[in-house]
């Protein structure tokens, strides 16, 4: 990290504690990809929703290939500030990582309320040179902290690529999630842009089957959306063509790819602010 990122912000008093008797979404999703931050609760339940929805597992690798076609995208249309609200664990392939790789000079800055994940990702996390690699504590149900925080990674006079990968999932209710999205994007510049996915409960059986199994076994459940809802969250902005689709039919690099692409069941969309 640049020595911004040793400045993160204060936790506001948060306890500073790592609950492992319940499962964690983002360490599961550690050890579907093969890591090694999860805990047995996290691997037990991992296991149990891989065996009762087959197929399941493959999710996490579609999701990463997503972020990285985005970034991409949001490089090459002149994006050089990401926030990305709620970053999960620091792996290969992370937000800054794709984005310095193609240009040093990229400045990221991002939030996560997860203790053990905030921690991981201080001590991993490090900035090409030219730009700027910072994680600070933020949760998505509170919006004006994550934009007081933005200063002086972020240039909020400048557009800015927002990532919200899997956030609104823990936000209950469509109008709440719309509200946060709105929120977020209310302090940045027109030529801003928005990428989501989000797990869905459309695209067939496998991912709502696989959230109630996850819901039984942890405090605050996980939220599913349509495409629908999905469109509800970017209205009144610009869509980047295809729009709201699943995740392994956006940008997949060729047309041919895109017929072959096994959908799954996760939405995505990219979107900028006029």
């Amino acid at each position: 990290m640049s020595d911004e990122a040793g400045r993160g912000a204060p936790r506001r008093g948060k306890p500073y504690l790592i609950d492992v008797t319940v499962p964690n979404a983002a360490r599961v999703a550690d050890f579907m990809v093969g890591g090694r931050d999860n805990f047995a609760v996290d691997r037990e339940a991992s296991r149990a929703i891989i065996a009762s929805t087959p197929g399941v597992d493959r999710v996490t690798d579609e999701i990463r290939a997503f972020r990285r076609r985005v970034i991409s995208y949001l490089v090459e249309a002149g994006i050089r500030q990401f926030l990305d609200v709620g970053t999960g664990i620091a792996r290969p392939g992370t937000t800054h990582e794709d984005a310095q790789g193609l240009d040093p000079r990229c400045r990221v800055l991002y939030t996560e309320s997860d203790p053990m994940i905030h921690s991981r990702a201080q001590a991993r996390m490090r900035s090409a040179p030219g730009g700027v690699v910072r994680c600070v504590d933020g949760d998505i149900a509170d919006v004006d902290a994550i934009i007081a925080s933005a200063p002086p990674t972020l240039d909020l006079s400048r557009p800015v690529g927002l990532l919200l990968l899997s956030t609104l999932v823990h936000v209950p209710t469509t109008i709440a999630a719309t509200r946060a999205v709105s929120s977020l994007l209310a302090p940045v510049p027109s030529g801003s842009y928005i990428a989501i996915y989000h797990l869905a409960n459309d695209l067939g059986p496998e991912m709502p089957a696989a959230i109630r199994n996850w819901n039984k076994t942890v405090p605050v459940p996980v939220t599913l959306r349509s495409h629908a809802d999905v469109l509800d969250l970017v209205e009144g902005l610009d869509l980047i063509e295809p729009g709201v689709v699943p995740i392994s039919r956006w940008y997949p690099g060729s047309a041919e790819t895109a017929e072959t692409a096994k959908t799954v069941p996760v939405h995505g969309v990219v979107a900028r602010k006029r």
